[in-house]
Parts: structure tokens; sequence; C-alpha cells
């Protein structure tokens, strides 16, 4: 975990495997994820999300009730893994897949995740602002993701996607009144391919 930049006290192995776990028993008969090794799930899924986690603890300058929205989540990544690590944070994981969010309110209710919701809803219908960060991985261009997502940031709020490699066209296409204010790397320990976070902010 010292590659994450996480110390290994910090980090909830137990709970994690028990989401794993669920999340494979699930993957049998919703599919859920398309990736079904164990192994590749851990670098993929749980590394994969842990390591957004101490870029997002330095924005939040330590914040422990931090109001997050996690657009697109899927089978809960990154919201889960950030839930479990993060109690005090709040998140809401909205997917417009019914059966994703099932999955999602069923981790919530037996890893007794208080601070997780699920939400079935297109996030452009969802009605719920006030969000300090808008997260999402995997979910649309930089363009769609803050447009579909603008009102439901809190003042001084910002977005944060992760991404492959930097998304340079993506960039350029965004409008003048959205803002990248930083473009940071990861290091996915395991993972063989390029990670980054883009910083957003509304001007």
């Amino acid at each position: 975990m010292q590659a994450l930049g996480l110390p290994a006290s910090d980090v909830a192995v137990d709970p994690l495997l028990a989401y794993l776990d669920l999340l494979q028993k699930w993957n049998q008969a919703y599919n859920l994820s398309a990736v079904r090794d164990p192994q590749r799930m851990v670098h993929q899924h749980l590394l994969d999300s842990l390591a957004a986690l101490p870029p997002l603890d330095r924005h939040l300058q330590g914040r422990d009730d931090a109001r997050i929205l996690d657009v697109g989540s899927g089978a809960g990544l990154p919201g889960v893994v950030w839930a479990l690590m993060r109690p005090g944070w709040s998140i809401c994981c909205v997917d417009a897949v019914a059966k994703k969010v099932s999955f999602i309110r069923q981790v919530a209710a037996e890893l007794s995740l208080r601070n997780l919701q699920g939400e079935h809803s297109r996030v452009e219908q969802l009605q719920r602002p006030g969000f300090d960060l808008v997260a999402s991985r995997a979910f649309a261009s930089l363009v769609d993701f803050s447009a579909l997502t603008r009102r439901h940031l809190q003042p001084g709020g910002c977005w944060v996607a992760m991404k492959g490699k930097v998304p340079k066209e993506e960039i350029a296409a965004l409008p003048a009144d959205v803002e990248v204010f930083h473009v940071e790397p990861l290091q996915v320990p395991g993972l063989d391919a390029q990670r980054c976070l883009v910083w957003m902010r509304p001007r």
C-alpha cells in the first residue's frame, strides 16, 4: 500500500475483499463487470480506485465530511471503495442501470456503509445538488461529464475524472467556462497502463 501513498493501517483490507467477493457473486448472474478474474479485479478495480485517494485527501485538505457524487458508478467504482476507506465522506453512486444500483445498495447493507447511497437515475435527472466533488471513472467525455453534472456542484466544488491516457483532445474541446486546473498522473501497482486524474472547476 505504500506504493499507493496510503499507510497500511489506513487500508480496510477485509471490507475491500468482502466487497470484491460480493461483486464476484453478483457478476455471475448480472454481468456487472467485464473483468472476471479475481486478481485482475484487485488491480483494475480496487487498486485503481484506491490510487485516487491520496490526491482526493490533499484536495479536501483532510476533511472528513465531504459530499461526493460518483457518476455512472456501475458496480460502485470508485464510490464503494472510497466509502469503505473514508467513512466520514458521504458518497452517492448514481447509475442509469437498475441492477447496478441494486448491487450498490446491497453492498451498503451487507457492509454497514451508512455513508453510501445508490441512486437509480440518469444524472441529468438526479435531484441532489450540493456536492464538494463530482467524480467519474470511464463515464463520458469531459465535455459531457461537466455539462451533465454542473448543477450538482456546490459553490467552490469541482470535478475529478479518472482517465487512462491524458485526454488532450477532450481537454481542448472543453468550453471556456470550464477550467482544467490540474492533470495528475496515477501509479497503480500491478497495472501496466496509464492512469490520470483530470481536475476541473467552473470558471
